[in-house]
C-alpha cells in the first residue's frame, strides 16, 4: 500500500510503501532488504532523491541473528544443533548483539531516508522506540527505555526488568535498513537458546504475557505500530 504523507518534521510530502510480507524466511527477506537498500544508496550517490520509502511488515520463521557487535558465546548451542531443530543462524550487518525471531513476533523493517526527514541516527532510534512505547500503551502496557540499552523494556529499575522489543539498524548515506522486533504472541522458548541482546541478568516478555490474553491480533498490532511510526517521521 503506497501513500503520500506529510512529514511532521519538515512539513513536506513523502511517499511510503507499507508492505505486509506475511511469514517469510529470514534469508529471503534479507535479500529483498539489501536489494532495495542498494538501490536507495546508489540513487543518493548519484545525487538523486529517494522518491519512495518502504516499511516492511514481517513475521519470520525461527531464526537467530547476530549483529556487528555480537559475542558468539551468547549463542548457547552449536549452530549445527540449532539447524537440526529448524532454527537458522545468520551474522548480519545491523547494530546490536544477538536476538531471536519466530512466530508471533512482529518485525518491522523501515527503509527510510533520514536526510529527507532531517533526522540523525539517534533521533531515528528514539522514534522507533517511541512508536513501540505508544503502541503497547494502547494495550495497557507501560514501556520504557533503559540507559545504554536500545529497545523497549518493562519494569525498568525493578528486579523483573524485561525486554519486549529489540532494535538494531544499519545506516549508510542516511538510508536505513533492519529495524525492530516486537514480541506480540511470541513463544519465549526460543530465547532460552541465547543470552538475549547479550544480557544474562534481564528477561524477555511479550504483549501476550503482559496483558494475560490468550492471543493478540498481529495485523492489528502491526497497523497500530505503523500508524505511530509514520506519525513521528
Amino acid at each position: 500500500m503506497c501513500s503520500e504523507r506529510i512529514s511532521t518534521r519538515t512539513g513536506r510530502p513523502y511517499r511510503v510503501d507499507v508492505r505486509d510480507m506475511g511469514r517469510i524466511r529470514y534469508a529471503e527477506m534479507l535479500d529483498i532488504q539489501r536489494g532495495l537498500f542498494s538501490e536507495m544508496t546508489e540513487s543518493k550517490k548519484r545525487g538523486e532523491s529517494v522518491e519512495t520509502e518502504t516499511l516492511f511488515i514481517v513475521e519470520h520463521e525461527p531464526v537467530i541473528t547476530l549483529g556487528r557487535h555480537a559475542h558468539r558465546e551468547n549463542l548457547l548451542l552449536p549452530e549445527e544443533v540449532l539447524k537440526a531443530r529448524g532454527i537458522e543462524v545468520y551474522a548480519i550487518e545491523r547494530g546490536g548483539d544477538i536476538t531471536y525471531h519466530g512466530a508471533g513476533q512482529l518485525v518491522v523493517y523501515p527503509l527510510i531516508d533520514l536526510e529527507k526527514h532531517h533526522l540523525g541516527v539517534k533521533d531515528y532510534v528514539d522514534i522507533l522506540e517511541e512508536a513501540v512505547i505508544r503502541t503497547i500503551a494502547e494495550y495497557g502496557i507501560k514501556g520504557e527505555r533503559v540507559e545504554g540499552a536500545s529497545g523497549v523494556w518493562i519494569g525498568v529499575g525493578t528486579p523483573r526488568e524485561r525486554k519486549i522489543c529489540a532494535l538494531g539498524i544499519k545506516c549508510s548515506r542516511f538510508v536505513t535498513m533492519h529495524g525492530l522486533a516486537l514480541n506480540v504472541n511470541t513463544e519465549m522458548d526460543g530465547f532460552s537458546l541465547i543470552n538475549p541482546c547479550g544480557f544474562t541478568d534481564k528477561g524477555v516478555t511479550s504483549m501476550r504475557l503482559e496483558t494475560g490474553r490468550t492471543s493478540l491480533s498481529l495485523p492489528e498490532v502491526a497497523a497500530t505500530l505503523t500508524r505511530h511510526l509514520l506519525s513521528l517521521l
